[in-house]
């Protein structure tokens, strides 16, 4: 589902999910993707902001365009592990703020991350 904020530009909110679609496997490595007028008709934006947005993620190398077959997520993954490894780790320092702001120490923060990951553990 697409949702839009006002934070930043639309193009870079499309970036982000088709980008999050990429790392979370939604979008397979040599999978073909919907096409412009597609994505744009489910995102509910101009196909030109749409375009916008694939060519960026096009000129960074998570996807390629084929002439005649249309566009496909790269084959490259150790790009893909690597863009895994970044959105974590910004993840992880999103987080490390929260907790600082918060009063709590890394090390209180690593003792709440295993008392929580426990729980799961317990609950599958």
């Amino acid at each position: 589902m697409w949702s839009f904020t006002n934070d930043k530009p639309v193009y870079v909110q499309i970036m982000d999910e088709i980008m999050n679609r990429i790392s979370l496997g939604v979008y397979k490595p040599g999978e073909r993707i919907p096409s412009v007028r597609d994505l744009a008709e489910e995102a509910r934006v101009n196909p030109n902001t749409m375009q916008k947005a694939l060519a960026e993620i096009e000129r960074r190398g998570y996807i390629i365009s084929l002439r005649t077959s249309g566009k496909f997520v790269t084959d490259d993954t150790e790009l893909i592990s690597s863009l895994n490894h970044n959105r974590a780790e910004s993840s992880v320092r999103s987080f490390l703020a929260e907790i600082r702001h918060l009063g709590l120490s890394v090390d209180e923060a690593v003792e709440l991350i295993r008392e929580c990951s426990g729980e799961l553990d317990n609950a599958s």
